[in-house]
């Protein structure tokens, strides 16, 4: 892999959408520090009530342009049918070796959307087997080395957990907003004329609520707007005062 194509955050997550609206702000706020930030989408999210797997696609480009991506793409996973088996970690474990994150941001690990916890596991297991050297992957005809990020934390969806960690995005929610937005087939969006059927997250409301939680979250660190995080292991700090 040429060392130009290695990423410091990637985000893993099932569906296009995902990433915006779990950790958009702290993607901005990585890409704003100089770091290479990247999303990969395990599916096209072909399943949804509204728009089609081509605008979906087209939405994820728009996104990626706002967020100021240095990669995004997408596996082509079944949308609802993908499991946590060997072939689907497999394809995991090749992309976590293919750009080399030192962190890695997967689906949340329970949720309202089964999609959404099977993913988490699923991610959870390939950056695990990514590390052994006995299972082999190739990238363009070439053996891949093995490689385990230092770092997996889980987005917080929509049921309300606890997180582990929580980080101020206050100077970079209007542009977490601006790429949600970007899915305009998805959200609520008074110029999208379409006859598709009224969604739970199309509805007005729903922005609403995930400016509530980013506020809920922000409060407990002083700040306006925040993102929270959940991580399967003790998180260690080597600065006190780094903490809030």
């Amino acid at each position: 892999m040429e060392e130009n194509n290695k990423l410091d955050i990637l985000v893993v997550a099932v569906h296009p959408d995902d990433a915006e609206l779990g950790c958009g702000g702290t993607i901005l706020k990585h890409v704003a520090m100089g770091r290479k930030v990247g999303i990969v989408d395990l599916t096209r999210g072909e399943l949804g009530t509204r728009g089609t797997p081509e605008s979906r696609a087209a939405e994820a480009r728009r996104a990626a342009e706002l967020l100021g991506l240095s990669i995004r793409e997408n596996l082509g996973m079944r949308d609802g049918f993908f499991r946590n088996d060997e072939s689907h970690q497999l394809q995991v474990v090749q992309t976590i070796r293919k750009y080399r994150p030192d962190i890695v941001i997967a689906n949340a690990l329970f949720d309202r959307h089964p999609d959404h916890g099977r993913a988490g596991d699923l991610i959870n297991d390939a950056v695990f087997l990514a590390g052994l050297r006995k299972i082999e992957t190739t990238d363009a005809g070439e053996v891949q080395a093995p490689h385990r990020p230092r770092l997996l934390l889980q987005l917080i969806q929509d049921y309300y957990i606890k997180p582990d960690i929580v980080l101020d995005i206050s100077e970079y929610w209007e542009g977490k907003i601006n790429a949600i937005r970007a899915f305009r087939s998805q959200f609520h969006n008074e110029t999208y004329a379409s006859n598709e059927p009224e969604t739970y997250i199309s509805r007005p409301d729903f922005l609403e609520y995930i400016e509530g939680r980013a506020r809920e979250y922000g409060k407990y660190i002083g700040a306006k707007y925040a993102e929270g995080f959940t991580c399967r292991r003790l998180l260690g700090v080597d600065d006190l005062f780094a903490l809030r």
